[in-house]
């Protein structure tokens, strides 16, 4: 007859299956506790930055590089072409305004010059021949007139004489006529005679000044051909320094070619790029600072390039007062530009932990320095040394600034030292 055998409720297999779930749920709560945020992490404060938070003057700036340029820089063009013939300066030199720098040789140029010379001439000669020819004109008028003015004169006297005869019968009626007739006819040819003259001044006159003013351009356009002529010879427009100066002798020049330029060395600017971003926030009369062997010296914005290009626009600073005596041109500057005025802010120092909470939170210690909690807060304005705290900080406070690399899911720190 079969016997039941009654099973064992506690197995060995089934405790271990126990086990083995209990430790897993455990597992898996301690992960999920771990995962909210609501575990508790042991830190060695020797491996921490912590900032106290204050309240002092704040000044949003960016930093920025800056490349030493002169104030005013002239750019030499070549005005006529040719080949270069001559060079008087080389790239470096120190110019005084005036002294020349290279000579050029352009044949036609030359060419049209002699040509333009000759035609100045000829005129020239023209205008004394008309001159002289006007001249022995009027003369010959003049003596006309001379005559015409006696055999006037003449037949007046006869004419008069003649009538008294004829009034009191001494002559005959023929011989009066006549004379009145001569009378009328030189009477007549004086009019005529001194209308010519007249027409004739008028006219010489206007000749005249048509043959100078004629000269008069022909004799600008020679000016205009020798200054072109002259303007072969390249000369300094300006005291400075020639810098950049691209020509050597048997090359061809073309006319409007850069050849280099004249850096007037009585001050300097600085050109500093900056990233487009703040491109709306920049104009004139901002200021920069830098530091220069040990001194503080102060910028200005002075003119704003819009251009963008590879992200970056440029302006140009100059300094307020005098600039260093050792900076030379080329060199680059840090410059620190403000970007508002000064005023009162509650600050923050910068540091790796912004990387982890974006500005949203930090790690605030306690009074004793015992343990630092994770508490809200709201950043705004920024320079490289500070944050512009605006809520959930006040002055007093101390702040961990490290990186928050280890901890980024943990609620709490217990602080401690190995000392």
């Amino acid at each position: 007859m079969d016997r039941i055998i009654e099973k064992k409720r506690w197995s060995k297999k089934r405790i271990w299956t126990i086990m083995g779930v209990a430790i897993l749920v455990l597992l898996v709560g301690g992960s999920f506790y771990l995962g909210t945020g609501k575990s508790k992490l042991n830190v060695n404060t020797d491996r921490l930055t912590i900032s106290e938070v204050k309240k002092g003057p704040f000044r949003e700036f960016i930093p920025v590089n800056g490349i030493v340029l002169p104030l005013t820089t002239i750019y030499l063009d070549v005005a006529e072409g040719g080949h270069v013939e001559e060079k008087f300066a080389e790239d470096g030199a120190v110019l005084k305004k005036g002294d020349p720098i290279l000579r050029l040789s352009n044949t036609d140029l030359e060419l049209s010059l002699a040509n333009q010379e000759t035609s100045v001439f000829n005129l020239l000669t023209q205008m004394q021949i008309s001159r002289n020819a006007a001249q022995q004109n009027t003369i010959m008028k003049l003596n006309q007139g001379t005559d015409v003015d006696n055999g006037f004169r003449e037949a007046q006297r006869v004419y008069t004489l003649n009538k008294k005869l004829y009034d009191q019968q001494a002559i005959s009626l023929q011989e009066y006529k006549q004379s009145e007739n001569n009378y009328t006819y030189y009477q007549q040819k004086k009019k005529l005679t001194e209308q010519i003259l007249k027409q004739d001044s008028a006219t010489t006159q206007q000749e005249m000044n048509q043959a100078r003013e004629s000269y008069k351009r022909t004799e600008q356009a020679l000016k205009i051909m020798r200054r072109k002529v002259e303007d072969l010879v390249v000369r300094a427009p300006i005291d400075g320094q020639l810098t950049s100066l691209d020509a050597e002798i048997g090359q061809n020049k073309n006319k409007g070619e850069r050849i280099g330029q004249i850096d007037v060395t009585s001050g300097f600017k600085v050109r500093v790029d900056i990233d487009e971003h703040y491109i709306s926030r920049i104009y004139s009369g901002l200021k920069g600072e830098f530091s220069f062997a040990g001194k503080a010296y102060s910028l200005t914005i002075q003119k704003v390039y819009s251009q963008v290009k590879n992200g970056k626009f440029q302006v140009d600073m100059v300094f307020e007062g005098e600039a260093p005596k050792d900076i030379r041109r080329g060199q680059s500057l840090q410059i620190r530009l403000a970007l508002s005025d000064e005023t009162q802010a509650v600050l923050l120092a910068k540091g790796g932990f912004y990387q982890q909470s974006g500005g949203n939170w930090v790690f605030k210690v306690n009074d004793d320095g015992s343990k630092a909690y994770r508490v809200d807060v709201q950043l705004g304005r920024q320079n490289p040394e500070y944050y512009e705290v605006l809520q959930g900080l006040r002055p007093g406070d101390r702040v961990i600034t490290s990186a928050y690399d280890m901890y980024e899911n943990t609620q709490e720190l217990v602080l401690k030292s190995e000392k």
